[in-house]
Protein backbone atom coordinates (compact mmCIF):
# COMPACT_ATOMS: atom_id res chain seq x y z
CA UNK A 1 0.00 0.00 0.00
CA UNK A 2 1.38 3.62 -1.03
CA UNK A 3 -0.07 6.74 0.42
CA UNK A 4 0.03 9.44 -2.34
CA UNK A 5 -1.86 12.51 -0.81
CA UNK A 6 -3.22 14.24 2.54
CA UNK A 7 -6.16 15.38 3.21
CA UNK A 8 -6.63 17.80 5.93
CA UNK A 9 -8.82 17.50 9.00
CA UNK A 10 -12.16 18.88 9.33
CA UNK A 11 -12.05 18.33 5.19
CA UNK A 12 -13.02 14.74 4.83
CA UNK A 13 -15.34 12.76 6.36
CA UNK A 14 -16.66 8.74 5.81
CA UNK A 15 -15.00 5.88 7.55
CA UNK A 16 -10.94 5.18 7.54
CA UNK A 17 -9.65 1.73 6.68
CA UNK A 18 -7.42 1.69 9.47
CA UNK A 19 -4.94 4.39 11.39
CA UNK A 20 -1.43 4.95 11.59
CA UNK A 21 -0.73 6.11 15.27
CA UNK A 22 2.59 8.70 14.94
CA UNK A 23 4.59 11.11 17.51
CA UNK A 24 4.93 14.53 16.58
CA UNK A 25 8.82 13.97 15.86
CA UNK A 26 7.77 11.48 13.23
CA UNK A 27 4.48 13.34 11.48
CA UNK A 28 6.24 15.96 9.15
CA UNK A 29 7.87 14.01 6.73
CA UNK A 30 7.85 12.98 2.44
CA UNK A 31 8.58 9.44 2.83
CA UNK A 32 8.39 6.65 5.30
CA UNK A 33 7.39 3.29 6.15
CA UNK A 34 4.41 2.87 8.87
CA UNK A 35 2.58 0.58 9.98
CA UNK A 36 -1.55 0.74 10.89
CA UNK A 37 -3.29 -0.47 13.90
CA UNK A 38 -4.76 -3.08 12.44
CA UNK A 39 -0.81 -4.12 11.26
CA UNK A 40 -0.93 -3.54 7.86
CA UNK A 41 2.21 -1.39 6.46
CA UNK A 42 2.02 1.46 3.97
CA UNK A 43 4.56 3.67 2.49
CA UNK A 44 3.98 7.37 3.18
CA UNK A 45 5.21 8.39 -0.49
CA UNK A 46 3.87 12.26 -1.02
CA UNK A 47 5.75 15.02 -3.39
CA UNK A 48 7.35 16.97 -0.55
CA UNK A 49 7.46 16.76 3.44
CA UNK A 50 4.54 17.58 4.65
CA UNK A 51 3.33 17.95 8.81
CA UNK A 52 0.41 15.10 9.06
CA UNK A 53 -1.86 16.53 11.91
CA UNK A 54 -4.28 14.46 14.20
CA UNK A 55 -7.38 13.99 12.40
CA UNK A 56 -5.83 14.00 8.61
CA UNK A 57 -6.53 11.34 6.13
CA UNK A 58 -3.79 9.40 4.42
CA UNK A 59 -5.18 9.10 0.55
CA UNK A 60 -3.66 5.48 -0.39
CA UNK A 61 -3.33 4.75 -4.66
CA UNK A 62 -6.12 2.59 -4.16
CA UNK A 63 -8.58 5.55 -3.14
CA UNK A 64 -8.50 3.95 0.56
CA UNK A 65 -7.66 6.74 3.72
CA UNK A 66 -6.02 5.55 6.43
CA UNK A 67 -6.82 8.17 9.76
CA UNK A 68 -3.67 9.70 11.09
CA UNK A 69 -3.45 10.00 14.91
CA UNK A 70 -1.48 11.66 17.25
CA UNK A 71 0.65 9.19 19.21
CA UNK A 72 0.36 9.66 23.45
CA UNK A 73 3.40 11.38 24.73
CA UNK A 74 4.98 12.88 27.53
CA UNK A 75 3.87 16.14 27.92
CA UNK A 76 3.27 19.31 30.31
CA UNK A 77 -0.65 20.83 30.64
CA UNK A 78 -0.59 24.56 31.78
CA UNK A 79 -2.83 26.19 33.39
CA UNK A 80 -3.32 29.85 35.36
CA UNK A 81 -5.56 30.94 37.65
CA UNK A 82 -6.49 33.89 35.41
CA UNK A 83 -5.94 34.31 31.89
CA UNK A 84 -3.25 37.40 32.00
CA UNK A 85 -0.79 35.29 34.00
CA UNK A 86 -1.51 32.30 30.93
CA UNK A 87 -1.20 34.76 28.54
CA UNK A 88 2.41 35.64 30.07
CA UNK A 89 3.14 31.91 30.58
CA UNK A 90 2.54 31.63 26.59
CA UNK A 91 4.85 34.79 26.08
CA UNK A 92 7.55 33.05 28.07
CA UNK A 93 6.80 30.01 26.24
CA UNK A 94 7.38 31.79 22.41
CA UNK A 95 10.00 33.88 23.33
CA UNK A 96 12.25 30.03 24.11
CA UNK A 97 10.30 29.05 20.38
CA UNK A 98 8.59 25.79 21.86
CA UNK A 99 5.94 24.07 20.35
CA UNK A 100 2.90 25.04 21.71
CA UNK A 101 -0.37 23.38 21.77
CA UNK A 102 -3.75 25.42 21.76
CA UNK A 103 -6.33 23.89 24.16
CA UNK A 104 -9.03 25.53 25.38
CA UNK A 105 -8.42 27.04 29.12
CA UNK A 106 -4.57 25.56 28.92
CA UNK A 107 -1.92 24.99 27.15
CA UNK A 108 0.32 21.85 26.26
CA UNK A 109 3.94 21.23 25.80
CA UNK A 110 6.30 18.19 25.81
CA UNK A 111 7.58 17.19 29.28
CA UNK A 112 10.70 19.61 30.41
CA UNK A 113 11.23 19.99 34.04
CA UNK A 114 12.86 23.52 33.70
CA UNK A 115 10.13 24.55 32.02
CA UNK A 116 7.75 23.24 34.53
CA UNK A 117 9.66 25.31 36.99
CA UNK A 118 10.00 28.61 35.18
CA UNK A 119 5.94 28.23 34.72
CA UNK A 120 5.36 27.70 38.63
CA UNK A 121 7.51 31.03 39.25
CA UNK A 122 5.11 32.54 36.54
CA UNK A 123 2.33 31.52 38.76
CA UNK A 124 0.90 28.72 36.67
CA UNK A 125 0.67 24.93 37.46
CA UNK A 126 2.17 22.01 35.01
CA UNK A 127 0.25 18.87 35.22
CA UNK A 128 2.36 16.07 33.47
CA UNK A 129 0.79 13.71 31.77
CA UNK A 130 0.85 10.93 28.49
CA UNK A 131 -1.64 12.86 25.45
CA UNK A 132 -1.01 13.09 21.98
CA UNK A 133 0.99 16.37 21.17
CA UNK A 134 -0.33 18.44 18.04
CA UNK A 135 1.10 21.83 18.33
CA UNK A 136 0.38 24.92 16.34
CA UNK A 137 1.91 25.15 13.18
CA UNK A 138 4.43 27.83 12.72
CA UNK A 139 3.68 31.39 11.22
CA UNK A 140 5.75 30.55 8.28
CA UNK A 141 4.79 27.31 7.57
CA UNK A 142 3.01 26.77 4.21
CA UNK A 143 1.66 23.88 2.60
CA UNK A 144 2.42 21.94 5.46
CA UNK A 145 6.42 22.28 5.21
CA UNK A 146 8.68 24.02 7.83
CA UNK A 147 10.14 26.83 6.58
CA UNK A 148 10.71 28.49 9.97
CA UNK A 149 14.73 30.62 9.77
CA UNK A 150 16.74 30.14 12.83
CA UNK A 151 19.07 33.04 14.07
CA UNK A 152 21.79 32.99 16.39
CA UNK A 153 20.69 35.42 19.34
CA UNK A 154 20.47 34.52 23.14
CA UNK A 155 16.76 34.02 24.34
CA UNK A 156 17.06 35.59 27.77
CA UNK A 157 18.49 39.02 26.27
CA UNK A 158 16.18 40.19 23.21
CA UNK A 159 12.32 40.97 22.77
CA UNK A 160 10.59 39.41 19.31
Amino acid sequence: MRAVAVLRAGTWDGAAADTVLIDHDHRHRRRIRLTTLGGATLLLDLEQATHLRDGDALVLDDGSRMRVAARPEPVLDIHAHDPAALLRIAWHLGNRHLPVQLLPGRLRIRADHVIAEMVAGLGGHAEALEAPFDPEAGAYEGGGGHAHHHHDHDHDDHEH
